[in-house]
């Protein structure tokens, strides 16, 4: 299906290619729309997502190619459609073509992009309307094929009251060793070694390449890791600038300003290594005291247990340093939260719907995670364990006497055995056992 000029690069094990819950929503969009642009961090698995869909492929990431598409940029627009252009960032100009060629009558189909990174200089036209932008995150629990799921979040999100039932042997120890092994596809299946190198070189070329193809030269490598590392160890809570950058700065008597340090966020934001959730800001007036800002979360969390430097042992039973990373709870407690809440995101977007989380202005109050697609709303508490009590469900309770009928449905994501719906409502599944 792909041409000559994809050579080598391009070819595809399809045997080994593990579905992607994203491949639904590409497959329903490209068959209506010129132009989808498929977007995420490197080495999430963009690239062999859409060459499965290619018939003609330009890689930009490839010096020659990238050469080439500067000199002539109409090349771009030749070939067999579906025509794949990889890492478009590289050669901005790229998109202003594609959305030209949508604007002048593209068929369905007709192009797809993927893109690492936000380009340092910005196409002249968003392309809003006519290049559809389609987030890939690193694989779920469901796509790592831990169990099969019983309970979709669709249904939940409806309010369909469907049965909640399932059983999983998936048990707290395999949720730590998910938590480090990554979502990474090309990660998966090695062995604890060789994943942590990977990871290590990964976060190397962040330091190294990544910003300076941005644009910003990398002056203090060590102080750009101990930021990354205080993002990491702010993993799901909502720790203010200032914390963050005493923990980046440890030991420095003169503190950088917000303007100096400022850069590492943004850069690391067009990078997709940070991917925070946003307040969840209702409208209703019952519901004015919350919070506006983000929760923080790195794409992957074994990236956030790379940069801490814990392993399972570490993460099981926390000691000194690593009992002290996480003042809000524990950092195991953190990470898989942070685990779920990249796997209720892939699940929302599969839905069309948006991920949030919600805390109020005194902290007394606090919802894990928020989904909502119009009037529908979907509350979400993630627990680290299986045992489900009072005080484990008082703020899920809470929301829906707050919001009524406007709360489709309420559920617990545990690591426990079994799901089931308590005689109160809420829903309670095992992590493994949620899907689209």
């Amino acid at each position: 299906m792909v041409t000559a000029n994809e050579g080598a690069r391009g070819t595809d094990d399809s045997k080994r290619y593990t579905r992607r819950v994203v491949d639904d929503e590409l497959d329903e969009l490209m068959a209506g729309l010129a132009a989808v642009a498929l977007e995420g961090p490197k080495a999430v698995g963009k690239t062999a997502t859409a060459l499965r869909r290619a018939a003609t492929v330009h890689h930009l990431d490839d010096t020659l190619e990238r050469s080439i598409a500067q000199a002539d940029p109409g090349r771009l627009l030749a070939g067999r459609p579906p025509i794949l252009i990889d890492e478009w960032q590289q050669v901005p100009e790229s998109f202003d073509r594609v959305r030209r060629a949508v604007d002048e009558g593209a068929p369905p189909g007709s192009f797809l992009l993927t893109g690492s990174a936000s380009p340092t200089v910005p196409p002249t036209h968003s392309g809003a309307g006519r290049i559809v932008q389609v987030r890939l995150r690193p694989m779920t629990l469901m796509e790592r094929g831990l169990d099969t799921p019983t309970v979709s979040l669709g249904e939940l999100l409806e309010g369909r009251e469907a049965p909640i039932d399932g059983q999983t042997g998936v048990g707290l120890e395999d949720y730590v060793s998910e938590v480090l092994a990554s979502g990474f596809p090309g990660l998966r299946g090695l062995s604890d070694r060789l994943a942590r190198a990977q990871l290590d070189g990964y976060i190397a070329r962040i330091i190294e390449r990544d910003f300076e193809e941005l644009g910003r030269k990398v002056r203090r490598p060590r102080a750009l890791r101990g930021w990354m590392a205080a993002y990491a160890a702010a993993t799901a809570t909502t720790a203010s600038y200032e914390k963050i950058r005493d923990a980046a700065t440890s030991g420095q008597g003169e503190k950088p300003s917000r303007a100096t340090t400022q850069p590492y966020r943004e850069l690391l934001e067009r990078l997709w290594i940070l991917d925070p959730v946003p307040a969840w800001l209702p409208t209703r007036s019952r519901m004015a005291r919350v919070a506006a800002p983000p929760k923080h979360h790195l794409t992957d969390p074994a990236l956030a247990a790379r940069l801490l430097d814990v392993d399972a042992a570490t993460l099981l039973h926390p000691r000194g340093r690593a009992r002290a990373m996480n003042p809000e709870g524990t950092l195991l407690g953190a990470l898989f939260e942070s685990l779920i809440t990249l796997c209720v995101r892939v699940y929302a977007q599969a839905t069309e719907a948006h991920t949030a989380h919600l805390r109020t202005w005194s902290g007394d109050r606090e919802v894990d995670l928020i989904v909502e697609r119009g009037s529908k709303v979907l509350a979400i508490e993630v627990k680290l364990g299986g045992t489900i009590g009072a005080r484990d469900v008082r703020n899920l309770l809470w929301l829906r006497d707050a919001l009524g009928d406007g709360l489709t449905d309420a559920v617990i994501l545990t690591t426990g055995p079994a799901a089931y719906r308590r005689t109160d409502g809420i829903a309670v599944v095992p992590a493994t056992l949620l899907g689209p």
